[in-house]
């Protein structure tokens, strides 16, 4: 029978890169469902669809298969047979995404494959609703977090290593509304599972993150 570890929390909170690190020192499968998502919101952005306009949005998604592949243990997100990887880290892809991802449509047909996916194989899975919607039986469940400020910080760090020009105090801004779109969404909202451990890594780093983790899952028998 296969295990499933959920990771929920906010934008920014460190989510993927801390999953894909547990995953591989657990010998998981790591599913991004963001970038799931993401790809998704890619996908609308180059219909030019309103993300206001939930009919379209709706319809739009019947026709976007969104699907994974691992290459020498690297996930590669593809959009209707194309490797998206890459373009779909823009923020306009991410900000699509986030108006996109509460229509019931588009949940419906990204979840019936992650679902498939954790019923087959050892998977580590973070996103919003996990452990509250997707995996509700997951044997390990996440919340991760860490303040607006912290997020927004790391965030800017990141687009200036890229050479990209950034504004802070505009990065936190839009974290803080992505938040309240997450938490206030009427399908499946981002929210702790009751039976969710809380992990707050604002003064933690990524290390420290991981061996906090693996020590939840020794408590629950996944670690050896």
């Amino acid at each position: 029978m296969s295990k499933n570890i959920a990771i929920d929390g906010p934008a920014g909170a460190g989510k993927s890169t801390i999953a894909k690190q547990l995953a591989k020192d657990l010998g998981y499968i790591y599913v991004d469902t963001g970038a799931m998502y993401r790809a998704m919101g890619l996908y609308f952005t180059s219909k030019q669809i309103d993300p206001q306009d939930g009919d379209k949005i709706s319809e739009a998604a019947k026709d976007a298969v969104v699907s994974l592949s691992y290459v020498d243990g690297m996930q590669h997100v593809l959009l209707n047979g194309k490797d998206v990887t890459g373009e779909i880290r823009t923020e306009e892809a991410g900000k699509m995404a986030s108006a996109t991802s509460g229509y019931p449509a588009v949940r419906e047909h990204l979840t019936n494959l992650q679902k498939e996916l954790a019923a087959r194989e050892n998977v580590v899975m973070d996103g919003r609703d996990i452990g509250t919607c997707v995996l509700p039986n997951a044997d390990l469940k996440v919340y991760l977090t860490a303040s607006s400020e912290v997020r927004g910080k790391r965030r800017y760090k990141e687009l200036v290593e890229k050479g990209v020009e950034a504004d802070l105090d505009v990065i936190i801004e839009d974290i803080e509304k992505r938040d309240a779109a997450d938490m206030n969404r009427e399908v499946s909202p981002l929210r702790q599972a009751e039976d969710a451990l809380l992990l707050d890594s604002s003064e933690l780093t990524i290390d420290q993150v991981v061996e906090t983790m693996k020590d939840m899952c020794k408590r629950k028998g996944l670690l050896s």
